[in-house]
């Protein structure tokens, strides 16, 4: 284990690091008239298909009440659409639709692009290495949340 102050000083690299490559997706995104909550729900329906509402936030990270307002705006927007589950009335999919998969088969490799530029900064290794190694401090990080 390392000492507190490598700690601190590599918690803070990891969030400024976060903070500057957030900001380049959101730059990224934005320029399609999308927020990153809007193209986190769109990435995940043009991916994984129909998804129930309840399980998409729990996938991109958001909570119900802003999933429920995110959902709202791209409905509205005629990217995605709302269908009751035929089986379960609780249950309500969300579906891309053909206008929401044309923007994200246009978006997606751009963006594809724009990430592999932010960490092409690394090499093929690094870039390994940097995985394996921020995985196990998130996976550490949960289990101690755990405790």
């Amino acid at each position: 284990m390392g000492d507190s102050a490598s700690a601190l000083k590599a918690l803070t690299v990891l969030l400024r690091s976060s903070q500057h490559v957030q900001e380049s997706v959101k730059r990224s995104i934005s320029k399609f008239g999308l927020n990153s909550s809007e193209f986190g729900v769109l990435e995940l329906l043009y991916n994984k298909g129909e998804q129930p509402i309840q399980s998409i936030g729990k996938k991109i990270l958001l909570a119900s009440s802003s999933l429920t307002y995110v959902i709202d705006k791209l409905e509205g927007k005629g990217l995605v659409h709302r269908k009751p589950c035929a089986t379960d009335r609780r249950v309500i999919y969300t579906s891309i639709t053909d206008e929401g998969r044309a923007l994200m088969d246009e978006i997606f490799p751009i963006n594809e692009a724009d990430i592999s530029n932010i960490f092409s900064a690394l090499s093929p290794e690094e870039l390994s290495t940097y995985i394996e190694l921020v995985r196990k401090v998130g996976l550490h990080a949960e289990e101690w949340n755990k405790k």
